[in-house]
């Protein structure tokens, strides 16, 4: 799994054929708001895809949205139409998780430096005191993964599957153990995400996929949005492994608030169109620095550009899946990728050199 989002309002529907193919210098013949200089990009940074591999794009710019797609069949890219099929975001959900901890902050349920422990039925097997900030932020001093997950895989290719409550409280009171103090070091951190999104369902006595629901995808008309496969309504794009195989998707049960979610570039749009909204003040929240290394906070990092504006980031990658988002917050600009590609493939970090490399042309 891997990282963070944002999105605008007023969705510009592109008008995509199937079937068509894109040029070697860029998408032929496009009338579907991309210029050329995004179309060379576009087909530069997929170009050496497996086959099959999948490309959904929105490029938003000043709050207006086009939706670009590509596939690449029998060793060419065709534009295709798939901005409401469905990927798996892996660690992009981080960034709703957060979210979510932010509503239950603005309504007064918890406070943000609230000890983590003052909210379990059980009594976590640590001297040190972690707080729902330090979950958030990646600085619990928790290790990526919990030492007890790898003896419960059954399936290397849906490995988080039936890590379930119990192992989770197993390893909180009898095998967890710090990689340094909580609050002195940023530290990427599945297993704190996991423990954050299990922690907030419990104190609302609900599930993670009913609070995602109520509280993120009900709000947003994230309508094709789920943290459970089996409730997915549009179609599945289907993950690949490195070498373009067919490869199970990956479903969470406790550790779900890392990276369960499954989405579409059309939705993760209107999340996004939301985050420009500086008097939405459960989103801005997320968005404020929490501690200083890259003036952390909720989404993954974030970036100054020369003559523009702030720029939040999160990416994520699973077995089967690779995305990214970046978002100009102060110049309401832009662009969310969803792929089948294998964060296991050497050229996954395409996606989020493509990602900023589109975001410089909306400058």
């Amino acid at each position: 799994m891997t990282k963070y989002l944002t999105v605008i309002i007023g969705i510009i529907l592109s008008s995509c054929s199937n079937g068509q193919k894109i040029a070697m210098n860029g998408i032929e013949n496009t009338n579907n708001g991309i210029n050329k200089q995004q179309s060379e990009l576009i087909f530069n940074n997929t170009k050496t895809f497996p086959n099959n591999t999948q490309v959904s794009i929105a490029i938003i710019k000043n709050g207006n949205i086009d939706f670009t797609g590509i596939e690449r069949i029998s060793d060419s890219i065709k534009l295709v139409e798939n901005y409401q099929d469905v990927f798996e975001i892996g660690s992009i959900t981080k960034v709703f998780t957060a979210t979510l901890l932010s509503n239950l902050i603005n309504n007064q349920k918890i406070k943000l430096n609230d000890n983590i422990q003052d909210y379990l039925d059980f009594k976590i097997n640590l001297e040190e005191k972690i707080t729902f900030k330090e979950l958030a932020n990646h600085t619990s001093g928790l290790p990526r993964l919990p030492s007890n997950l790898n003896s419960l895989v059954e399936d290397q290719n849906n490995p988080y599957k039936n890590y379930n409550k119990d192992n989770l409280k197993e390893y909180l009171t009898s095998e967890i153990k710090l990689n340094q103090e909580p609050g002195l070091k940023y530290e990427y951190s599945n297993l704190g995400a996991g423990i954050l999104g299990f922690q907030l369902a419990f104190i609302s006595n609900s599930s993670y996929e009913l609070l995602l629901q109520e509280k993120n995808f009900q709000k947003y008309k994230m309508g094709n949005s789920t943290s459970k496969r089996k409730n997915i309504k549009s179609k599945l794009v289907k993950g690949l492994k490195p070498n373009g195989e067919i490869t199970s998707n990956w479903d969470f049960d406790v550790l779900a608030g890392g990276g369960a979610i499954f989405s579409t570039v059309e939705d993760l749009s209107k999340f996004a169109l939301a985050q420009f909204d500086k008097k939405n003040n459960e989103l801005t929240l997320t968005q404020k620095p929490t501690f200083k290394v890259n003036e952390n906070r909720s989404w993954t990092a974030y970036l100054k550009r020369k003559n523009s504006g702030e720029i939040i980031w999160h990416n994520g990658g699973t077995g089967g899946y690779t995305s990214s988002i970046a978002l100009d917050i102060e110049n309401k600009n832009g662009i969310i990728i969803l792929s089948n590609m294998s964060a296991f493939n050497k050229k996954m970090g395409n996606i989020d050199q493509l990602c900023f490399r589109l975001l410089k042309t909306l400058d």
